[in-house]
C-alpha cells in the first residue's frame, strides 16, 4: 500500500477554482508536513505566470518558484510535491510530473545546510487533476532514488487538518564570523566561503541542547501526552550552545576580508497532531533556525553583489559599510488554523510589498493587518560602537588591509551592537 495524504479541504476548493479559470495546463506546489505514517497537505499554490506567456511547461520557472516558496515556510512546513491541471491523459503527464518533482527537490535540497536524518521522508507527491472530470491521480516518487518508479498514493480531503497542530518557538542570538578569500576574483568564491562558514555554524546548532519549556526531554517523549485531544499547544524552547562548540579552531590563513553577522532572530516550527515526539520538535526547530539565517545572508549577498557591480570604483579605499538584514514577518494561512507562512522585509520596504509577495509566491490574499510584525523589531544602522547593548541586530563586513574586499556591515532586527570587525557576522538570541 502506498503513502496516505490527508489534505486540507480548502485545497480541494483552490484546485477546483483553478480548473474553472484556466484553459492551458497549470502547475503548482503542494505544501505541508511529512510523518512516518502519512503526510499532511495544508496548502497548494500555483506557479506564477510569466510575462511572456507560453503553453509549454518551463521546468526552470517551476523549480525557481519552489525555491522562493521554500524560503517562506517556517519549520514543519515544506514543499511536499507538485500538481498539474490538464486534460491530457494521466499516463502522458506522468513523465512531466516526475521530471518536475525531482528538479524541485534537487534545487531545494541543494540550499539545505543541515545533515540529513535517518527518519527523513524521501517520498514526494505528484497530483494530476483533470479540469473536466475533476478526477485526481496521486503518485509518489522516492526522490533520493534516481531510478524510482511511480507508486500509487491515497489522497483524502479533510476539514481542519492542522487546526490542532502545536507550535514550538524560540529566540536566538547569532554570532558568526566568516573569512573571505584572499583574492576574491569572483562572486562565486565569496558565496562559497559564506556557505562554508554557515555550515560550521549549522553544526554548532545541530550539536546544541534543546530545552522545551525549560526541560531536556527524552527523544521519544510524546509532546501531547496528557493534553486534551485536538487542542493546540504552544511550547517555548531554548537552544544551548556550549562554549567549546561556539569556538572555532585556531587556524592561521590568508584572507581578503571577512563577514560578521550579529543579531537576534525568531524561529518556530509547527508539529502535526499525530503524537509528535520531542525529537521531531527539536529537529524541525533547529532546521528553521539554520534556514532563516541562511536565507537572510543569501538575500543580503544578492543585494550586495548587485551594489558591488554598480560601484566597482570604491574598491580602491578601505571602508566599512553597514546594511540591515531583513526581518522576518509572519502571516497566518487563514484556512489552516494556527499555521503561518513568513516573508522577509528589508528596511526600505513597506508592508504592501510583503503582501504583494505573498500573493505572487503563495497566491494568498493577505491584508496588511494580517501580518505579524511583532516577533522581530526592525534593525538600525549603528553610527558608532557604544558600550550599551540596544535591541538591534547588526551584521558587519569590513575591508582587510589588502583592500581586496569592500567591507560590509549588516543589521537584522533584534538584539546586539555590531563591533568594527572585518567580516560578515550573524547573531542569534
Amino acid at each position: 500500500m502506498g503513502r496516505g495524504y490527508i489534505v486540507e479541504d480548502a485545497v480541494e476548493g483552490y484546485l477546483s477554482n483553478l480548473c474553472e479559470q484556466q484553459a492551458a495546463p497549470v502547475t503548482g506546489l503542494l505544501i505541508g508536513q511529512s510523518s512516518a505514517q502519512r503526510d499532511f497537505v495544508v496548502m497548494a499554490t500555483r506557479t506564477p505566470q510569466r510575462e511572456e506567456s507560453t503553453s509549454a511547461l518551463d521546468k526552470e520557472w517551476v523549480t525557481e518558484h519552489a525555491r522562493q516558496v521554500s524560503r517562506m515556510l517556517p519549520g514543519g512546513l515544506s514543499v511536499l510535491g507538485v500538481f498539474i491541471i490538464t486534460d491530457a491523459d494521466a499516463k502522458d503527464t506522468l513523465t512531466t510530473l516526475r521530471q518536475l518533482v525531482f528538479a524541485v527537490e534537487n534545487l531545494i535540497s541543494s540550499d539545505n545546510l543541515w545533515s540529513p536524518a535517518d527518519d527523513d521522508i524521501t517520498d514526494c507527491v505528484t497530483l494530476h487533476v483533470n479540469p473536466k472530470t475533476r478526477k485526481t491521480v496521486c503518485r509518489t516518487f522516492d526522490v533520493k532514488d534516481p531510478k524510482s518508479m511511480a507508486k500509487p498514493a491515497d489522497w483524502k480531503y479533510q476539514l481542519g487538518v492542522c487546526s490542532s497542530w502545536s507550535m514550538v518557538s524560540c529566540c536566538l542570538n547569532v554570532d558568526m564570523l566568516v573569512p573571505l578569500p584572499d583574492n576574491r576574483a569572483s562572486t562565486e568564491n565569496m558565496d562559497k566561503c559564506l556557505k562554508e562558514g554557515l555550515k560550521v555554524w549549522t553544526h554548532q546548532i545541530e550539536s546544541g541542547v534543546c530545552l522545551i519549556d525549560g526541560k531536556k526531554l527524552p527523544d521519544d517523549t510524546d509532546l501531547t501526552s496528557g493534553q486534551k485531544r485536538n487542542v493546540r499547544q504552544t511550547y517555548t524552547a531554548q537552544l544551548l550552545i556550549t562554549p567549546d562548540d561556539q569556538r572555532l579552531p585556531d587556524v592561521v590563513q590568508r584572507c581578503g576580508g571577512s563577514v560578521s553577522v550579529r543579531g537576534a532572530i525568531h524561529s518556530r516550527a509547527y508539529l502535526h497532531s499525530n503524537k509528535p515526539k520531542a525529537r521531531l520538535a527539536e529537529k524541525l526547530l533547529k532546521r528553521d533556525v539554520v534556514s532563516t539565517v541562511a536565507t537572510r545572508v543569501q538575500m543580503m549577498l544578492e543585494e550586495l553583489l548587485i551594489s558591488e557591480e554598480e560601484g566597482k570604483g570604491s574598491k580602491d579605499k578601505q571602508q566599512t559599510e553597514q546594511f540591515c538584514l531583513p526581518r522576518r514577518i509572519f502571516c497566518p494561512v487563514k484556512v489552516s488554523g494556527p499555521v503561518c507562512v513568513c516573508d522577509y522585509q528589508f528596511s526600505d520596504e513597506g508592508q504592501s510589498e510583503v503582501t504583494d509577495r505573498l500573493k505572487e509566491m503563495l497566491d494568498m490574499d493577505a491584508a496588511e493587518e494580517d501580518l505579524d510584525t511583532r516577533q522581530e523589531t526592525p534593525a538600525e544602522i549603528l553610527e558608532k560602537v557604544v558600550e550599551a547593548e540596544p535591541t538591534v541586530e547588526a551584521v558587519e563586513a569590513l575591508e582587510p588591509k589588502r583592500n581586496n574586499y569592500i567591507g560590509v556591515a549588516m543589521a537584522t532586527a533584534v538584539a546586539l551592537l555590531a563591533t568594527a570587525a572585518s567580516m560578515l557576522y550573524l547573531n542569534d538570541v
